[in-house]
């Protein structure tokens, strides 16, 4: 008798879930705990693992539905004889994760090849980005080969896959029900910059991990929100929760769509714990590898454009936080210092804030306490 696969409970708050891709077929065959079909949430994307091994006899959900949890979506012929998967692994005993071993399969890739693949992950380990980087390069033109230019000229509709759905609803979601106003203010980071370029690689060896500039935001932030706590609240028709933790989510652009993890605890961690977490989460974020509990339980956002050149943003409140920090691009400009005239390292801090929970006065005061932290950076003078 068939087995029903049905939708897992994917957390406390999660009681629904979008069917995004079937990564079987009907006649397939599929190892136990083998990944068998992507889940979309408004908290996460995870690949669900097939409960039996058999063989694949009918998918009762299509892709882009969404079902309650506790609803069967395919059926699984089992197949008690079965033997359990030895796991996706190369001759080497190279581990992959589910997602690169998918995504090799999907491109006809062998584990021989994939072993070639120089890994940027921990031991060596090849990444998705890794096998991307691979692929883009296999397919690049050679040097003097002229790229074919197609002479379609016609409109194309690009059809809206679920995480570009779902990332859409939430941010209307946003718009339409919080009253978003904004702040700007200007920070010279000239001494930070110093600071990073003359102590990143030290940081490294000390502590195996990149410092970025990011890790210098979070920090900042969680100081500004110990100043003032009514940022890190969230508007209730009851009144105005103020939450008890600092759990700071960094917005996270994939190729999937944009993800947010939260470092838990920000509050409690150092400039190197807060970095060893921002290194792991950007990772598992964008290797597809993120828990629901990674992306449960934000109090407040950090995103930074700045990344892609962006000098001025305004971003959407992740619902249902009271404000979402901007960080921008760090450009050299002339600034005027005491009577003259100096190239200076320069950016924009902005604040997109819900109205309903705090005022002008507070948003503004709150970003001048994130300049200051990051203007306090100790000065390199060698």
């Amino acid at each position: 008798m068939p087995v029903e696969v049905r939708v897992p409970q994917l957390g406390e708050t999660v009681y629904e879930a979008t069917v995004g891709k079937w990564l079987k077929r009907p006649g397939d065959r599929v190892e136990r705990f083998e990944p068998l079909v992507e889940l979309i949430t408004d908290k996460v994307n995870v690949e669900m693992p097939a409960p039996v091994g058999g063989r694949l006899v009918e998918i009762l959900v299509p892709e882009g539905r969404t079902v309650p949890a506790g609803t069967p979506i395919a059926l699984v012929e089992a197949e008690e004889t079965a033997e359990p998967p030895e796991g996706p692994q190369g001759r080497r005993g190279m581990r992959l994760s589910p997602l690169v071993a998918r995504l090799a399969r999907e491109h006809g890739i062998s584990l021989e090849e994939v072993e070639r693949i120089p890994g940027t992950g921990a031991g060596g380990r090849v990444t998705k980005q890794d096998l991307l980087r691979y692929l883009e390069q296999r397919r690049a033109p050679s040097a003097g080969e002229v790229a074919p230019v197609g002479e379609e000229r016609e409109d194309r509709l690009i059809p809206l896959d679920p995480v570009r759905r779902t990332i859409a609803e939430r941010l209307s979601r946003s718009a339409l029900e919080i009253p978003h106003a904004y702040a700007l203010v200007e920070a010279d980071v000239t001494d930070l910059v110093r600071y990073h370029e003359h102590n990143r690689e030290d940081f490294e060896r000390r502590y195996g991990v990149r410092l970025t500039y990011t890790a210098f935001f979070v920090r900042a932030a969680v100081e500004a929100l110990r100043a003032y706590p009514v940022v890190n609240a969230q508007w209730t028709e009851e009144g105005i929760r103020l939450r008890g933790r600092v759990h700071l989510g960094v917005a996270v652009s994939t190729e999937r769509g944009l993800l947010v993890p939260v470092i838990r605890d920000a509050d409690e961690k150092s400039l190197v714990g807060i970095a060893r977490d921002l290194d792991r989460l950007v990772r598992r974020a964008r290797e597809g590898q993120l828990s629901l509990e990674e992306v449960q339980g934000g109090t407040f956002t950090l995103t930074n454009p700045g990344v892609f050149g962006s000098i001025w943003s305004m971003p959407i409140i992740h619902h249902p936080q009271a404000a979402i920090l901007s960080t921008d691009a760090i450009t050299k400009r002339p600034v005027v210092r005491g009577e003259g005239i100096a190239i200076r390292s320069v950016m924009h801090l902005g604040l997109a804030f819900d109205h309903r929970v705090f005022d002008g006065e507070v948003a503004v005061r709150f970003l001048n306490r994130v300049k200051e932290c990051l203007e306090a950076v100790e000065p390199v003078t060698r």
